[in-house]
């Protein structure tokens, strides 16, 4: 038992194929999570991260939106046009700089935000599953750790 722990002791990331397992991980909660949200709301997870920014800052620009979501401001311009077109936000040009929009909910895409927090705790609930609760804290502090050393 002990040789087989020094092993996994001598292991690395790339040994492990952490990088890959992460992706693959990632992109499956993601596909779950959006199957989920599409059928009870109608939106994507990256749609409903817009949604959800917007309603915690109602009345802020693309900018501000793609700062917060750390995203390009052309991928956000393109999502608020998408949103606009479902019904779920309008975009209004700001009295402060006519180049900019301002962003709000419509009620139309409050109602599919307070559809999703079911789905999201189904989703929660799996990982919950598949991570022993003690290492649940640790396991988000590994996650925020990941994000900060490859946040430009």
């Amino acid at each position: 038992m002990h040789l087989q722990y020094a092993n996994l002791c001598q292991m690395n990331a790339s040994k492990l194929r952490v990088y890959a397992r992460l992706q693959r991980a990632a992109h499956l909660l993601s596909k779950a999570a959006d199957r989920e949200l599409l059928s009870v709301a109608g939106i994507t997870t990256a749609q409903a991260a817009v949604l959800a920014v917007i309603s915690e800052n109602d009345a802020q620009t693309q900018k501000f939106i793609a700062n917060a979501l750390g995203l390009n401001e052309s991928a956000v311009v393109a999502m608020a046009g998408r949103l606009e077109n479902l019904g779920l936000l309008s975009r209004t040009r700001s009295v402060d700089d006519g180049r900019a929009w301002v962003i709000s909910l419509t009620v139309k895409g409050k109602r599919a935000l307070s559809q999703i927090t079911k789905p999201f705790a189904a989703i929660n609930a799996k990982i919950e599953a598949a991570v022993n609760p003690d290492d649940i804290a640790a396991f988000a502090g590994v996650l925020d750790r990941l994000r900060k050393q490859f946040d430009d």
